[in-house]
């Protein structure tokens, strides 16, 4: 038989910060969801519980709304940590 693997347990942050709301213009909070090309991360990936991953992404598409982050990212323009851009 196959042996199983053993992963870490993921935890959700905002459960463990007790975060009632994510706000769309908090873009420091929403960087964590975020892979480097701005695609929203799973919650396999990112722990979150079902309730805040759905806040997260309602808020991170709020936020690309406002263009407050990319929609997407160049190819033939890669940049090392795009995260530096969201001030």
């Amino acid at each position: 038989m196959a042996e199983k693997r053993k992963f870490k347990k993921r935890f959700c942050r905002y459960c463990q910060g007790k975060v009632e709301f994510i706000d769309y213009k908090d873009l420091n909070q929403l960087k964590f969801s975020l892979s480097e090309r701005y695609k929203i991360m799973p919650r396999r990936l990112t722990g979150n519980c079902k309730k805040h991953q759905e806040m997260v992404s309602e808020a991170i598409k709020r936020a690309r709304q406002a263009a407050f982050i990319p929609y997407i990212v160049d190819r033939k323009r890669v940049i090392a940590n795009p995260f530096e851009l969201i001030k």
